[in-house]
C-alpha cells in the first residue's frame, strides 16, 4: 500500500476576512474530494485572511497511481484563478516503511 500527501501553500486574491477565506477555500476542498476522492482539510494559516494552507492525501496500489493523482491534484489548483499557488509539498510513503 502506498500512501501520498501534499500540502499547498496558497495565497488567497480579494479576501479580507475570515468568512470570504472560507467562501474560497471550503469550495476548494469540496471540489478536490469530489472530483478525485481525497481526503482534503485546510491545514494551516487558520486565523489568516489571505493565506491558506490545504493538504491531501490519496491511498494506492501503485505508487506511478499515487503520484498521477497528486500531479492533477496539483495541476487543478494551480488553475484556479481566486488563488495563487505559492508552494507545494509533498510525500510518497510505502506501508512497509
Amino acid at each position: 500500500m502506498w500512501i501520498g500527501w501534499i500540502e499547498f501553500d496558497l495565497l488567497l486574491g480579494d479576501v479580507h476576512s475570515l468568512k470570504a477565506k472560507r467562501s474560497v477555500v471550503r469550495p476548494l476542498v469540496a471540489e478536490l474530494r469530489r472530483r478525485f476522492e481525497l481526503s482534503v482539510a485546510e491545514s494551516g494559516h487558520l486565523d489568516l485572511h489571505r493565506r491558506a494552507a490545504v493538504g491531501a492525501s490519496v491511498v494506492a496500489a501503485d505508487p506511478g497511481h499515487v503520484r498521477d493523482v497528486l500531479d492533477a491534484v496539483e495541476r487543478a489548483v494551480a488553475a484556479r484563478p481566486e488563488v495563487d499557488l505559492l508552494s507545494a509539498r509533498r510525500g510518497l510513503h510505502s506501508s512497509d516503511d
